[in-house]
C-alpha cells in the first residue's frame, strides 16, 4: 500500500529524452560548425585575392603617388627585366599587343590598362609599349608602382 511520490516509475511518466523518441538518434544538424569554417575561409579569400591579381613577377619601383581607386578591374601589360611582354599572365610580342588589347578590352577605348614595368626593364622597351596602346586610341593607360616606403 505505498505510495508513489517520486514521479518515476508507473507508466513511461517522468524523464522524457529531448529531441528523441523512443530512444532513436538524434536528427538535427549542427550548422555552428559550418558557418564558422565559412566565415574563416570568407576572410582567407578576402585577403589573398588581391594578392592574386597579377602572376608576372616584376620588381616595380616606388614612388610618392597615392592609389587610384578602382571599380573595375583593369587590363594589365607588363613588361620583365628582360625585355618580354606580358598582356595579363600570358606572353605576348610587341606586335600582338595592341590587335589582342582590342579583342578583350570590354569598353573600347575607354578600357582602364595598366603598365607595370620591372625596375630593370629597358626604359625604351615599356615606353614602346605604351606609345603602341596610346598610338591605338586607347585613352586610360597608368604606370604601376609601389607606394614609397619612408625611412
Amino acid at each position: 500500500m505505498g505510495m508513489n511520490l517520486g514521479g518515476q516509475g508507473g507508466s513511461g511518466g517522468g524523464r522524457r529524452r529531448r529531441g528523441s523518441r523512443h530512444g532513436g538518434a538524434i536528427s538535427e544538424i549542427n550548422v555552428t560548425p559550418l558557418v564558422d569554417v565559412m566565415l574563416v575561409l570568407l576572410i582567407i579569400f578576402m585577403v589573398a585575392a588581391p594578392m592574386m591579381t597579377v602572376g608576372v613577377p616584376i620588381d616595380l619601383p616606388e614612388t610618392q603617388a597615392k592609389p587610384m581607386n578602382s571599380d573595375t578591374q583593369p587590363i594589365t601589360v607588363s613588361v620583365n627585366p628582360a625585355g618580354e611582354i606580358y598582356l595579363q599572365e600570358s606572353k605576348i610580342a610587341i606586335e600582338e599587343v595592341v590587335p589582342k588589347l582590342e579583342a578583350i578590352a570590354t569598353t573600347g577605348y575607354n578600357e582602364r590598362i595598366y603598365v607595370r614595368g620591372d625596375t630593370n626593364a629597358g626604359y625604351g622597351t615599356v615606353m614602346q609599349v605604351m606609345a603602341r596602346i596610346s598610338a591605338a586610341g586607347f585613352k586610360n593607360i597608368g604606370l604601376v608602382t609601389l607606394q614609397e616606403q619612408s625611412k
